[in-house]
Formats: C-alpha cells, sequence, structure tokens
C-alpha cells in the first residue's frame, strides 16, 4: 500500500507542478476543496496540505501581487480555509490542526444600506506564521502574524501579533505564556 500511495504521489505531483508558481518536491495537496489562482501559490519542498483545504491567492488591488507561501516542511490540516489578497507566508515546518481560518483580509461593512457582500474587502496587513509554529483546530487568524515556535491553542482568534516562543489562548488570543530562556522553561504570564 505505501508503495501504491507513493507512486499516486509522484503522478499527482508531476501533473500538478505547473500550476503553481513553485511545487516542492515531496508536496501535496490533498482533494482540494477549491484552490484559486495557484499561479501565485508557492508550496515548498515535504509540505502537506490536508484534504478539501481552500486556498486563494487573489490579487484584489490593481497593480498589486499576491503571494500565498508555504515553507519547507509544513503540514496543513484537514479542511484549513487560507485566503490571501496581498501575502500570507508560513514559515518552515509550520502545522496547523482541521479547520483552520487564515486571512489578510475582512469583508467591509461600513455601510448599512448595501449589503455587505457587495461592498469589498477592507485589506488588512500581510501574514506571516513564524517558523516551528502550532496552530490548533478551528482556530482563526486574521491580518496578525505569529511568531517562531508559538502555540495558538484551540479556538482562537488571532487579531493581533504574537510574539516569538508564546502560547496565545482566547478570543480575542492573548498570550498566557512565553518561553523564557534564563530559567530553560516555559513561564506563566
Amino acid at each position: 500500500m505505501y508503495y501504491l500511495n507513493r507512486i499516486k504521489y509522484k503522478i499527482w505531483y508531476l501533473l500538478n507542478k505547473n500550476k503553481y508558481k513553485y511545487l516542492g518536491k515531496d508536496s501535496i495537496v490533498i482533494s482540494p476543496l477549491k484552490i484559486y489562482y495557484p499561479e501565485n501559490i508557492t508550496v515548498g519542498e515535504n509540505v502537506r496540505i490536508g484534504y478539501k483545504s481552500w486556498l486563494a491567492a487573489d490579487v484584489k488591488e490593481k497593480n498589486k501581487k499576491c503571494n500565498l507561501i508555504f515553507g519547507d516542511g509544513c503540514l496543513v490540516g484537514n479542511f484549513n480555509h487560507i485566503y490571501a489578497t496581498r501575502k500570507i507566508e508560513f514559515g518552515k515546518n509550520v502545522l496547523t490542526a482541521d479547520r483552520v481560518y487564515i486571512s489578510d483580509n475582512l469583508h467591509r461593512y461600513d455601510d448599512v444600506n448595501i449589503p455587505i457582500m457587495q461592498q469589498g474587502i477592507k485589506q488588512l496587513k500581510n501574514v506571516f506564521i513564524g517558523e516551528g509554529s502550532w496552530i490548533g483546530e478551528n482556530v482563526c487568524i486574521i491580518g496578525a502574524n505569529i511568531g517562531k515556535n508559538c502555540v495558538i491553542g484551540a479556538n482562537s482568534v488571532v487579531t493581533k501579533d504574537i510574539p516569538d516562543f508564546s502560547v496565545a489562548v482566547g478570543s480575542p488570543a492573548r498570550v498566557i505564556k512565553r518561553y523564557c530562556f534564563e530559567k530553560a522553561c516555559w513561564v506563566n504570564l
């Protein structure tokens, strides 16, 4: 069975490598739900993007570029929804659980006389998820950065930057622990 899966992955890779901006060796997107603008998506080496994930790198502004970047070794869970309109980047070896939502934009809702779906988007800042971080089940990251080697607890909503070596939980997410290099342990805040 292992060898049949390897052959299946190799065939998938050969059929898809030219669709993406870059598709690294031994990487796969498993039965995606939707992929918008794969020519703006970079997938590093040895990346696994889980079942029925929705990926988009959709340019919404004239004369702008859009990039969705997965660093080497990332493991993205099932049913993730990752929607970039400018830039979302994962550092190396980022792990996400299932049902994670990450976006660098929001729907506008300024005018109460116009349906929200007709108001366009509000561009937020670029999103970067630091190397070695773990994003828990059902987390939403909206226009915020996650530092290196962070843990974001299940069901958290991240709207502000989280510093390196932190544990953050809640809605909105707040840092509850930081790694102390002097004591060589995690310290509650």
